[in-house]
């Protein structure tokens, strides 16, 4: 079983930054890929970003390319999300997921589509404030 627990939400001014951590447990072949979703309150849960853990493939949704960045650290079985030039639209619960298998048409990690992912998260807050 894969267990995740995130932290590092919390409420920031527009333009702010905010790293969230995903803390891992179990093997790490259930978790060959890793991702970040959110959830507003009204909408659907959404794809943010994934990352290939044995080889540090990122992707991203169109709507965070060059504001949000997702790392690893190994060592630490810790998989992160730096948010940079925070929007109010980005407000939601965020979570972080993981799946056994490759989920991606790349035949990697390239897809974000939640139901892909097998393990989750309670999930984290972020607010944004204008």
């Amino acid at each position: 079983q894969v267990q995740l627990v995130e932290s590092g939400g919390g409420s920031v001014q527009a333009g702010g930054s905010l790293k969230l951590s995903c803390a891992a447990s179990g093997s790490p072949s259930s978790r060959i890929c890793m991702g970040w979703f959110r959830q507003a309150p009204g909408k659907e849960r959404e794809g943010v970003a994934g990352i290939y853990t044995t080889r540090d493939a990122e992707y991203y949704a169109d709507f965070v390319k060059d504001r949000f960045t997702i790392s690893q650290d190994n060592a630490k079985n810790t998989v992160y999300l730096q948010m940079n030039s925070l929007e109010p639209e980005d407000t939601a619960m965020y979570y972080c997921a993981a799946a056994a298998v490759f989920v991606g048409a790349d035949g990697k990690c390239s897809s974000l589509t939640e139901t892909h992912y097998n393990y989750w998260g309670q999930g984290t807050q972020v607010a944004v404030s204008s």
